[in-house]
């Protein structure tokens, strides 16, 4: 066997390398296949799609941060009918894997667009589980069990694609979600989605943000990311991809070993289109020089001090 070899199956979807471009920050991979080769990456998880056509959130939509960014963007989006028509075939030009990642209001909505998906030519539908339920008084799917349970379980009944449930930080216990998810026939699940926060600017004495508060990314998220993939690898059976943060091989690494099977990477694209690629260069070395016959051996083997 290679020491390069990256490949990694998750929910029997075979990817090239573990390194997968995350929701909400690659587009559908348009503008960044001007400055990089997308056959290079594992996989690629599309801007987040819903039913109808988004607008999205009146800006400013994004502030810098100290070692990171908020976002407020609100779901823009074509909607999946012209997804399906348009960014597909596109997508399919590339030898990488195609996740997309779905968001309702309502549990019927993630339901049709399941249903819609499932027959299209995708690899894999990431429920992301952070998006307001209006019928429930606009709380967030995501935050209670009962919430995940329902929907999750909703979603599989039409769901013929491999399943992935993104998985929000802004929780008591993030492994009760996970093992919530997995319970009603997640394939995978993914952690950590953006963690609210608020930026102010003192001399309008209001949020920089049109609305106030927004989800943080990037490298300042990453400790916690990295504890919460550790947990939820202990917890759960089915593979965990890790992200929050990531902007290197030694990070992707680090997730590994707290127990992912693959990272996704997202903030760190606005700084370096090709990072992507880098990281994957990063973990192919990282093998090599402790020789490892594969990636797979890295997942999850980490040594706790006693």
């Amino acid at each position: 066997m290679e020491n390069n070899n990256l490949e990694v199956n998750i929910a029997g979807v075979n990817f090239k390398n573990p390194v997968i471009a995350a929701s909400g920050t690659f587009g559908f991979g348009r503008e960044y296949s001007e400055y990089m080769d997308l056959n290079k990456i594992g996989g690629i998880s599309v801007k987040g799609i819903t039913l109808k056509p988004r607008q999205g959130n009146k800006p400013p939509r994004i502030a810098e941060t100290p070692a990171g960014i908020l976002n407020s963007v609100g779901l823009q989006n074509p909607g999946v009918e012209a997804f399906i028509k348009k960014e597909i075939p596109f997508l399919r030009k590339f030898d990488t894997k195609i996740i997309v990642n779905i968001a309702g209001n309502t549990i019927e909505e993630y339901c049709e667009l399941a249903e819609i998906l499932s027959t299209s030519d995708i690899d894999a539908i990431e429920l992301n589980i952070s998006c307001p339920n209006v019928k429930e008084g606009c709380l967030l799917f995501g935050t209670s069990t009962g919430g995940t349970t329902l929907l999750t379980r909703r979603v599989r009944e039409v769901c013929k694609k491999p399943l992935i449930v993104k998985l929000s930080p802004n929780v008591t216990d993030v492994t009760e979600i996970a093992q919530a998810a997995e319970a009603e026939g997640a394939d995978a699940v993914s952690l950590i989605n953006t963690l609210l926060g608020m930026a102010i600017d003192i001399h309008k004495r209001k949020p920089i943000l049109s609305n106030n508060t927004g989800g943080l990314s990037g490298p300042a998220v990453k400790p916690v990311a990295v504890r919460m993939v550790y947990e939820v690898a202990k917890t759960v059976k089915i593979p965990v991809i890790g992200m929050g943060g990531i902007s290197s091989g030694d990070d992707a690494i680090e997730f590994m070993l707290a127990g992912a099977s693959a990272v996704m990477v997202g903030t760190a694209n606005f700084v370096n289109p090709a990072v992507c690629i880098d990281i994957a260069e990063g973990i192919k070395k990282y093998i090599t020089i402790h020789n490892y016959s594969n990636v797979n051996g890295i997942i999850g083997n980490l040594e706790l001090n006693r």
